[in-house]
C-alpha cells in the first residue's frame, strides 16, 4: 500500500474498469437533466437512473464513472467537523442488465488488494442480514474468511427509495487501527468511532418494491457501485479527514496564504477555513456546470455556499473579495475536469461580483440589526428578528448575540432555532418527496414503440404511419372529433421543442380527418410526441397520415434561432469572452436571450449590437449545418451550450465565421432570410445573468408599426399637429410641469407654517417641552415631511405628532426637537406606540420617524393618548 495522489487514485479506479469492459463516460453535470426529482446531482448513479428503470438505453451495458456530486442538507454542520463536506467525487461501475454479484464482488476485491495493495487483514466486509447468495460468493470464490464478514439489518444494507428497483448492498470497510476506536467491547463494523470505514459499496439491484412491501426478482438485476474517492484517498493517504487529502489541502493552503492563518493553530480559524475550503470547490464546479447565484433553487444553495464561505473570510481577517483568488487553484487541482478550465474567466467573474455584492448585504444586515435594537423597547431581539438577519443577510447567530451583548440586549434563541427547524424540515420534506418521485415517470407504456426518424431540417411534410396514440395518459386504439390526444408518428417533420426552440405546429391529415397539432415534444428515448385536438374525421392506430409542419410559424421560427446565434456571437465580440448562453427561448413570435454579464448594456452597446446582428444579416451569408465527431467540432472552435452535456457525434450550425455553435435546431440557410434584426427590451433575469428580447423579420415590421401607431395616438392627445414637433412639445409640457410642481411645493410649505403656528400658539409647556398634534385633512406625506422640517429647524423644545389623511390613505409623521430628544423625547419610539393604536407599523430615529395608518376610523383614539405616550418618556 502506497501514498497515491487523489487525481492517480481517479484514473486506477477508471482504467481498472475500463480493462474490464467498462465504458468510460464523462462526469454527467451537476444539474439534472429531465430530472426534476433533485435540484444537484448527489450520488453516482443519479444521473443513470433512466437507464437502470430502462426508460433510455445505456451507450453500454458496462459503465465506470468519476460523478461530481453535491450534498448541501447538513451545511451548517460543514466546517464544525472535519468528517462534513459538500461538494465529493463517487467511483462507480455499472451494470445494466450484465453481470452481477459474482464480478462486481470479485474485481472490487482484486481492485483493492492487487492495484491498490490494501492489507487484506485491514478489510472487512458487511453484508444484508438475509443475502446468503452474498456470503457465499465472498467465502468460496472471493475468499474472505467468514470471520470478517458482518451481517447488517435492512436499515444498513439494503437499498431502496419507496417503489421501485431495489435490492441488498455488500460493503467494504478499512480498519484503521485501535487507536482510533472507541474502546467498547462491541466495538466493530458498523459503529459510529473513526476506527471502521466504509469506503465502498456494491449494491444488488434484484427486486421490485411495488410500494406495499411485496419485492418480486427484476428479470435483469443491476449493479451500482459508489466509492467516495475523498474518502479512498484518505486511506490511501493515511491522513485523518477529507481536508487533508493532497488536492484539498492545497486549496486549504491557499485560503491560509490569503488570510495569514495556519491550519491547526485554533479550532476557530480551522473551522473556517475549512468553510472556505469546501464551498469554494462547491461553488467552482456547480458554477462550472451552469448554476448562477438567485434567490431559489439551486441558484440559492450556489449562493448560501458562497455566502458562508465569504463570512467565514472575515472571521480569518480578510475583510475584501478573495474567493475568487482561490477558484484558480481549486482548477489547478482538478484536471481530469477541463470544462473548468474553459469556464475560468466566467466562474472567477461570478464569484467575486457575489462577493462584492455580499460585502453590501453584509453592511444593510448590520443596519438593520441596529435598527432592531433601537426600535426594541424590551431589551430583545426576537427569534422572527435573528431568523431573518441570519437567513437574508448572513449575520450567524453568534454574532447577533455579541453586538446584541454590547448593547445590553438579549436574543430570543429558542424562537430562532424553532424558525431554523421548521425551515430544515420543509426542506428535508421536499427531499423525501423528490426521492419517492425519482424513479417514476409519466410516460405511457411505449416500450414497443421505436425511436421517431425526424425528417424536419429538410422537408416540412411527409406521409408517416400512426404508431401509438395515447388519451388521458393510456394508449387507445383510435380518437374522433374534439378529442385532446398525443399522437406518435414513425417519422415525422414537426420539431420537438429543444435546447430553447419551441415546439412545431401544424397538421396531421388522415383519409377522412383533420388532426390539428398544437405542440411537438420528445421524451427521453427520443420518440416525438404530437400534442392534438382531432378537428374532424377519425384516426386510428396504424394509419398512414401526412403530417405538414405549420410553414410561415417554422419559418419565423427559423429566423429567430440564427439571430440568436449571431446574437450571442456579437455580444461575445463586444463584450467579452465570459458571455455565456444561460438560458433561450425561440419562437415564432419573438427571440429570448439569457446571457452572463455583470451590468445593465448601455443604449450605446445595445445600438453597437443591434448594428452588429444586422450588418451579418445583410451581408447574406451561407449557414451551414452538419453532423461531426465532437472532438473535430471542438478543433473548429465551435461553443457548446454553458453545463451541457454532448455525446460522441454533435450537430454544429456555421455562420461563415462569424458564429459557429453546437445546436440541434432549425435554422435558415442565408442570413438574409432573417431579414432585420431589432431588440426589444433588455433587463436583468439574476446577478449576473441579462435578458436580451427581439424580433426579426415580420416581427421588426410589426413592432415598428406598434410603436408608430403609439406616437401618433400620444400626438393626438397632446394636440400636435407635425409629428416632427412631437419632441419639443413634449419637452415643453415636462417643463411646465416641473414649474407647477414648484409652486405647489411653495404653497405647501406655506401651509404647513399656517397649520403649524395655529398649532404653536394653541400649545403650552409640559415638563419644559411643548408637545402638539393634529391631524390634517388634504396633506400628503410630502407635507408632513415640510412640516417636521419646520419643527427641527425652529422649536429645539418641541415634540409634533402629526397625521395627514389623504383621501382613503393617512400617515403619521413624529418631530423631536434637539432639546426634546435630550430630555428623552424619542420620535421612533413615539411614532411605533402611535402607530400600534391605529393598526400601522413603523419606526425611525430619535429626531423623525414616520408610519403607515391602517385605521383612520381610529386617529382621534391616538390623538388622546400623545401626551399619555410622550409624558413619561420625558426626563424632569
Amino acid at each position: 500500500m502506497e501514498w497515491t495522489g487523489l487525481n492517480e487514485l481517479r484514473e486506477k479506479y477508471l482504467s481498472f474498469f475500463e480493462s474490464k469492459g467498462h465504458l468510460r463516460l464523462p462526469s454527467f453535470p451537476l444539474v439534472p437533466k429531465d430530472d426534476k426529482s433533485l435540484l444537484l446531482i448527489n450520488s453516482g448513479m443519479a444521473p443513470m437512473k433512466k437507464y437502470f428503470t430502462g426508460e433510455v438505453t445505456p451507450p453500454r451495458k458496462r459503465v465506470t464513472t468519476c460523478q461530481k456530486c453535491i450534498r448541501t442538507p447538513d451545511i451548517e454542520r460543514v466546517g464544525i467537523t472535519a468528517r462534513h463536506g459538500t461538494y465529493f467525487e463517487m467511483l462507480g461501475n455499472f451494470s445494466f442488465g450484465d453481470y452481477f454479484k459474482h464480478e462486481a464482488t470479485a474485481w472490487s476485491w482484486e481492485f483493492c488488494t492487487k492495484v491498490l495493495e490494501l492489507p487484506e487483514d485491514k478489510i472487512w466486509v458487511s453484508i444484508y442480514e438475509k443475502d446468503d447468495e452474498a456470503f457465499d460468493i465472498w467465502t468460496k470464490e472471493v475468499g474472505v474468511s467468514p470471520k470478517r464478514i458482518v451481517r447488517l439489518g435492512k436499515e444498513d444494507n439494503f437499498w431502496e427509495h419507496g417503489s421501485g428497483p431495489c435490492g441488498p448492498c455488500s460493503e467494504l470497510y478499512f480498519d484503521r487501527g485501535e487507536k482510533y476506536g472507541c474502546g467498547k467491547p462491541t466495538c466493530g463494523v458498523g459503529c459510529d468511532c473513526d476506527r471502521y470505514v466504509e469506503f465502498w459499496n456494491n449494491v444488488f439491484t434484484q427486486f421490485n418494491n411495488d410500494g406495499n412491501g411485496n419485492y418480486t426478482p427484476l428479470e435483469h438485476p443491476n449493479i451500482d457501485t459508489g466509492m467516495g474517492l475523498e474518502r479512498l484517498a484518505c486511506i490511501m493517504q493515511g491522513v485523518d479527514n477529507l481536508f487533508l487529502v493532497d488536492t484539498v489541502q492545497n486549496i486549504m493552503k491557499h485560503a491560509s496564504e490569503i488570510s495569514g492563518v495556519k491550519y491547526g493553530e485554533s479550532e476557530k480559524t480551522d473551522v473556517s477555513l475549512r468553510v472556505v475550503t469546501d464551498h469554494i470547490r462547491s461553488v467552482t464546479f456547480m458554477i462550472g456546470d451552469g448554476v448562477m447565484p438567485s434567490n431559489e433553487g439551486r441558484g440559492y444553495v450556489l449562493r448560501r455556499l458562497l455566502r458562508r464561505a465569504a463570512r467565514h473570510g472575515r472571521i480569518l481577517g480578510i475583510t475584501e473579495p478573495f474567493l475568487y483568488k482561490i477558484v484558480d487553484t481549486v482548477i489547478k487541482e482538478n484536471p481530469a475536469y477541463p470544462e473548468l478550465e474553459e469556464k475560468r474567466e466566467i466562474i472567477t467573474k461570478v464569484v467575486k461580483m457575489e462577493e462584492e455584492n455580499f460585502s453590501k448585504t453584509l453592511s444593510l444586515g448590520f443596519e438593520l440589526l441596529n435598527k432592531v435594537i433601537d426600535d426594541s423597547d424590551f431589551q430583545t431581539i426576537s427569534g422572527d428578528d435573528a431568523f431573518k438577519l441570519n437567513d437574508t443577510f448572513g449575520l450567524p447567530l453568534d454574532l447577533i448575540k455579541e453586538i446584541a451583548k454590547e448593547r445590553n440586549f438579549k436574543v430570543d434563541e429558542e424562537g430562532f432555532r424553532q424558525l431554523l427547524a421548521e425551515q430544515k424540515k420543509r426542506a428535508k420534506e421536499a427531499r423525501s418527496k423528490a426521492d419517492s418521485e425519482a424513479w417514476l415517470s409519466d410516460n405511457a407504456d411505449l416500450s414497443d414503440v421505436a425511436k421517431t426518424e425526424f425528417l424536419g431540417y429538410t422537408q416540412l411534410s411527409n406521409d408517416a404511419k400512426v404508431l401509438a396514440i395515447i388519451k388521458n395518459g393510456e394508449r387507445v386504439k383510435f380518437a374522433g372529433a374534439d378529442d385532446k390526444v398525443v399522437i406518435v408518428l414513425d417519422k415525422t417533420s414537426f420539431y420537438a421543442e429543444s435546447g430553447g426552440q419551441t415546439g412545431d405546429i401544424g397538421i396531421i391529415k388522415t383519409a377522412n380527418g383533420e388532426i390539428e397539432v398544437e405542440d411537438t415534444v420528445k421524451n427521453n428515448n427520443g420518440i416525438f410526441m404530437h400534442y392534438c385536438v382531432v378537428k374532424s374525421g377519425v384516426i386510428s392506430e396504424g394509419d398512414t397520415v401526412t403530417a405538414e409542419v405549420d410553414k410561415e410559424t417554422r419559418k419565423s421560427t427559423m429566423r429567430n434561432h440564427t439571430a440568436a446565434h449571431i446574437l450571442q456571437a456579437s455580444l461575445r465580440k463586444l463584450l467579452g469572452n465570459h458571455v455565456e448562453q444561460a438560458g433561450q427561448l425561440v419562437s415564432a413570435d419573438r427571440m429570448r436571450f439569457d446571457f452572463t454579464h455583470f451590468s445593465a448594456l448601455t443604449d450605446e452597446e445595445l445600438y453597437q449590437i443591434e448594428n452588429m446582428v444586422n450588418d451579418v444579416i445583410f451581408d447574406a451569408i451561407d449557414v451551414d449545418c452538419r453532423e461531426m465527431p465532437i472532438e473535430e467540432a471542438k478543433k473548429l472552435g465551435a461553443m457548446a451550450l454553458f453545463g451541457e452535456k454532448y455525446g460522441d457525434v454533435v450537430r454544429v450550425v456555421s455562420i461563415g465565421d462569424y458564429s459557429r455553435e453546437f445546436c440541434g435546431g432549425t435554422h435558415v440557410d442565408n442570413t438574409s432570410k432573417i431579414g432585420m434584426f431589432k431588440i426589444i427590451s433588455e433587463s436583468s433575469v439574476a446577478a449576473g445573468v441579462r435578458r436580451i428580447e427581439a424580433v426579426t423579420g415580420r416581427g421588426v415590421l410589426n413592432a415598428l408599426n406598434h410603436v408608430s401607431d403609439m406616437v401618433k395616438q400620444s400626438a393626438a392627445i397632446l394636440k400636435v399637429n407635425n409629428i416632427n414637433d412631437f419632441v419639443d412639445v413634449c419637452e415643453h409640457i415636462a417643463n411646465d410641469i416641473k414649474e407647477k410642481e414648484h409652486s405647489i411645493n411653495k404653497l405647501n410649505n406655506s401651509i404647513a407654517a399656517f397649520k403649524l403656528d395655529s398649532l404653536f400658539a394653541n400649545s403650552e409647556l409640559k415638563k419644559d417641552v411643548r408637545i402638539i398634534s393634529a391631524a390634517f385633512t388634504s396633506t400628503n406625506s410630502e407635507m408632513l415631511k415640510n412640516m417636521c422640517d419646520r419643527v427641527l429647524s425652529s422649536a429645539d423644545k418641541c415634540v409634533a405628532v402629526l397625521f395627514g389623511i389623504d383621501g382613503e390613505k393617512a400617515t403619521i409623521a413624529v418631530a423631536c426637537g434637539k432639546e426634546a430628544v435630550k430630555k428623552g423625547a424619542h420620535a421612533g419610539k413615539i411614532v411605533k406606540e402611535v402607530a400600534a393604536i391605529v393598526g400601522g407599523k413603523g419606526g425611525g430615529k430619535p429626531e423623525r420617524a414616520m408610519a403607515g395608518v391602517k385605521d383612520l376610523t381610529k386617529i382621534d383614539e391616538a390623538l388622546m393618548q400623545v401626551e399619555n405616550i410622550i409624558l413619561p418618556m420625558i426626563k424632569e
